[in-house]
């Protein structure tokens, strides 16, 4: 594919509550066995962009260690690569990103030294299959400027960009988290723009002190550039907005379609090898519709849930309608239900910790209960 690639990852957000305090959002556990960051990563190597920056700033820790090897991807390669990019700091300037243009400004150099004729920039928060070549072909055949992915919805879109297209396709309204909807199209986070002319527009608002991809650039030049929205369809896309839709996305995996979607049927959505031994099911175990990640060991009840690598759950233990990260134990007789526990949590015996489905209690990383 003629192009290379940009995943911002570096945003915080303050919705993900506790869940956001100890890690970016690309970096969240998703599935029993991903993080964020794999989908749009695993969707450039799957359009054969071989050449990927990803952009980091806020609690990038866990991230940074997740990128630490390109080859699982498939970029550890001579030309191109993936390459893991953060805010320069010095004496002259101590500033990190002050926006997501600004991030990618800062970054500029990566643009100057590509020869690739268009860009495709992403989100590390996305959870979906796409072939980007799609939207590539779209946007030389609509002969764009800059294209934006687009999905209609039935939801709540006050915290997406919500988009207005006229009857070609034609971007004629982008306005970003409105107070009131005008459409029920969002934006997914995903462009098309060629190199020379983002290079172009950076260098043009940064002076002038515009820092935001979407709203000093999409909003700002709908009408002078030629944008179009290029429609993602009926397939299933998932963001991580806030901790609702975190669990609600995890919720999403235990319907067959949708795991089988990701975890079966090609391309396949890579991640980062733990080399972990099979989750054990002792003879007392109880397991109905999990995801279950490696080297856990069930004793007890696991129901309608999500559990990641080296969870335990004791005798006579209940999990139910959860989310369980990496690390955590559940004593005996404890019982887990409609909650999201955090990295290293532990459940005493006999404890309760209970949430509503929906809208999942937190307990936030090696805490004990």
């Amino acid at each position: 594919m003629k192009a290379i690639g940009i995943i911002l990852a570096g945003g915080q957000n303050e919705k993900l509550k506790e869940l956001g305090a100890v890690r970016a959002t690309s970096a969240m556990p998703v599935g029993s066995c991903y993080r964020a960051i794999d989908f749009p990563l695993s969707n450039m190597a799957n359009s054969g962009i071989n050449k990927v920056a990803v952009i980091t700033q806020y609690n990038s820790r866990s991230l940074h260690d997740h990128l630490n090897s390109s080859k699982w991807w498939g970029f550890g390669r001579k030309h191109g690569g993936l390459f893991v990019l953060a805010p320069f700091l010095s004496k002259d300037g101590n500033f990190g990103f002050r926006g997501t243009a600004d991030s990618i400004y800062q970054n500029i150099s990566f643009l100057r030294r590509s020869n690739e004729p268009y860009v495709v920039i992403t989100g590390g928060d996305g959870i979906y299959k796409l072939d980007y070549n799609e939207v590539l072909s779209f946007h030389v055949e609509k002969d764009a400027d800059i294209t934006v992915v687009c999905k209609n919805v039935n939801m709540d879109v006050t915290n997406f960009g919500v988009v207005d297209l006229d009857e070609n396709g034609r971007l004629i309204e982008f306005e970003e988290k409105p107070l009131e909807a005008f459409s029920d199209t969002i934006s997914l986070g995903i462009y098309i723009i060629r190199r020379e002319l983002l290079i172009s527009l950076l260098e043009e608002i940064i002076p002038e002190g515009r820092y935001d991809f979407v709203r000093d650039i999409i909003t700002r030049y709908r009408k002078r550039l030629n944008m179009y929205g290029y429609m993602f369809g009926e397939r299933y896309w998932g963001g991580i907005n806030s901790a609702e839709s975190y669990f609600n996305i995890n919720m999403d995996f235990l319907r067959p379609d949708i795991r089988r979607m990701f975890f079966a049927e090609q391309p396949h959505i890579e991640t980062k090898n733990k080399d972990e031994p099979p989750a054990k099911y002792n003879a007392n175990s109880q397991v109905r519709n999990c995801l279950i990640g490696c080297g856990s060991i069930i004793d007890g009840m696991a129901e309608n849930s999500v559990l990641f690598r080296r969870v335990m759950v004791g005798e006579n233990a209940v999990v139910r309608n959860s989310i369980i990260m990496e690390g955590c134990v559940i004593g005996q007789g404890a019982m887990v239900v409609d909650a999201i526990l955090d990295k290293d949590v532990r459940i005493s015996e006999g404890q309760i910790f209970m949430g509503e489905y929906g809208n999942p209690k937190i307990m936030m990383k090696g805490s004990t209960l």
